[in-house]
């Protein structure tokens, strides 16, 4: 899979009030709003089937969560084929790494399309949500 360079820095722009952050290579080195991520919360995100999704296309370290998704990357290993800064990245905006992704953008509310009325303008996940799941992926080594 080919991944599309990104320039050295440029701004990304993310839901109202929560400003611009600035896309470092292929990544996000700051934190969302300053949040920071607690891997507890974050598995469970990871593993809700309402909040998170993650296990609709993705198979993962869950096992008491049947019926995982084969459509995506395993998650296992996650922390340790990426930065905290490019798990960010993916998670916020996929598409900026890979423009033909079928990963939602989680945190990225501006350019989207096929948006239901009720999620225009707002974030999948919330700053601190993104933040929790970037600390669980983080944790998956093996």
């Amino acid at each position: 899979m080919m991944l599309r360079r990104l320039a050295a820095a440029t701004a990304l722009a993310l839901p109202l009030g929560a400003g611009a952050v600035t896309v470092a290579g292929e990544g996000l080195p700051a934190a969302l709003e300053g949040a920071v991520g607690d891997a507890a919360r974050g598995r469970a995100i990871v593993a809700s089937r309402q909040a998170g999704l993650c296990l609709l296309c993705h198979a993962g370290p869950i096992p008491e969560e049947r019926f995982q998704g084969n459509l995506a990357p395993d998650l296992a290993g996650a922390g340790q084929r990426w930065t905290a800064a490019q798990l960010r990245l993916r998670l916020v905006d996929p598409r900026r790494l890979n423009p033909d992704s079928i990963m939602p953008a989680y945190y990225r509310t501006e350019g989207l399309t096929r948006v239901g009325r009720a999620w225009e303008g707002r974030p999948i996940l919330n700053a601190q949500q993104v933040e929790d799941v970037v600390a669980y992926l983080a944790t998956l080594k093996d």
